[in-house]
């Protein structure tokens, strides 16, 4: 190629690229976003098509193929296992050459666990659901406040500046709405959503999950890896995932790669999504805002909270000192908000203060039942003792 032909092809393509932004009101160098196609159980063209779908209207972002050479116009970067291509793709982000990467079945540290982004079939409604993949801590309770803050930074990441967080009506579901609550009051914002039912409350139920109540879901991260395969297949049957965008990002004090996960399941559509996700997660400042929010989460005494919920594991792991019960009453007025783990205990503060109790199981969980004339003087015993929240 002579001089002079390299230099018009080099204006040419500047004037193209300028064109493009112009069309796009998108100035600057775009975003790469890489895509293992190793590992899929529909085969490499499924991963393939995935990406050409998301490169064929993309404005700011780029597809990089990491996989056997195949018929495409997208750059490929080949390699021949799935080990080649996540150690060549942890080498393109760490570079950075990539700025987001979407792979299968990838090993994340303890500390990082992954948002994902299904569209919920109530009201068609995007929600994130927090946690998906990894472990954030061994701790059930920690690792779901942890996994609450990784589901605020995807949001804000994604332009979601002020996310509505709900937290999922499993075990520690209490624990877990008691230590973000502190933290709230502690300097750390966390915009509570109420649940779609009537009696409301920052704890949510099956019905929240189909409409898309809140725009964070916080759930341990096995539940959420079964949501999400539900979320993303229950219109195929289960053998292909054809809604969402995927698992989602990897997030964790600290860490730093762009890394988002599909299931071997993974159908063309969901695979197109987590590519768009994750350049919108590039272009966000995932890593910044993974900064930001933990700083300002540990200056509002974050890792004491957690040290606080290792504490309530060992008083529930402490033998219970029976006391008697006092004379039986009527009881028809509930009391929620009481973690299951802690149900037992509630009544024997209750017993040992005078007031009669029953515990049980209401529609939105545990509950404490007791006389109507006593509700408030209880429930400020249980809020005292740490049982409940304010």
């Amino acid at each position: 190629m002579s001089e002079n032909t390299a230099i018009k092809q080099l204006i040419g393509k500047t004037f193209l690229n300028l064109a493009e932004a112009i069309e796009s009101g998108q100035f600057g160098a775009k975003v790469k976003v890489g895509l293992t196609t190793l590992g899929s159980e529909h085969g490499v063209d499924n991963l393939v098509r995935g990406a050409e779908l998301a490169a064929r209207d993309a404005a700011n972002f780029e597809v990089v193929l990491i996989g056997p050479q195949t018929d495409t116009d997208l750059q490929v970067v080949e390699v021949d296992s799935e080990e080649a291509a996540h150690a060549k793709m942890d080498e393109l982000l760490d570079s950075g050459y990539l700025q987001a990467c979407v792979t299968m079945h990838y090993n994340f540290p303890i500390g990082v666990s992954t948002v994902g982004r299904v569209v919920t079939p109530g009201t068609g409604k995007e929600m994130l659901l927090a946690t998906t993949t990894g472990t954030t801590s061994a701790h059930r309770a920690k690792a779901m406040v942890k996994n609450a803050l990784n589901g605020i930074i995807a949001a804000k990441a994604i332009g979601i500046k002020e996310p509505s967080v709900g937290i999922l009506n499993v075990d520690g579901a209490r624990q877990v709405e008691r230590a973000l609550k502190e933290l709230d009051s502690n300097g750390y914002p966390v915009r509570f959503s109420e649940s779609m039912r009537s009696d409301g409350g920052a704890v949510m139920r099956g019905n929240d999950l189909l409409t898309g109540t809140v725009d964070v879901m916080v759930t341990d991260s096995l539940t959420g890896n079964i949501l999400m395969k539900t979320f993303s297949s229950y219109t195929t049957g289960g053998s292909y995932e054809a809604l969402g965008s995927g698992y989602g990002p990897g997030i964790g004090e600290g860490y730093q790669r762009n890394i988002l996960i599909l299931s071997r399941a993974s159908g063309i559509p969901v695979v197109a999504n987590a590519i768009r996700y994750g350049a919108s997660l590039a272009l966000g400042g995932l890593a910044e805002i993974c900064k930001q929010e933990f700083s300002q989460a540990k200056a509002a005494k974050l890792d004491a909270i957690l040290d606080s919920l290792d504490k309530d594991s060992k008083k529930n792991s402490e033998p219970v000192t029976e006391v008697a019960a006092p004379p039986k009453e009527i009881v028809t007025s509930s009391i929620s908000g009481i973690d299951i783990m802690d149900l037992d205990d509630a009544v024997q503060v209750l017993w040992s203060a005078g007031i009669y109790g029953e515990s049980g199981m209401g529609c939105t969980g545990p509950i404490v039942l007791v006389n109507d004339q006593k509700v408030e003087q209880a429930k400020a015993i249980l809020q005292e003792k740490g049982l409940m929240g304010a």
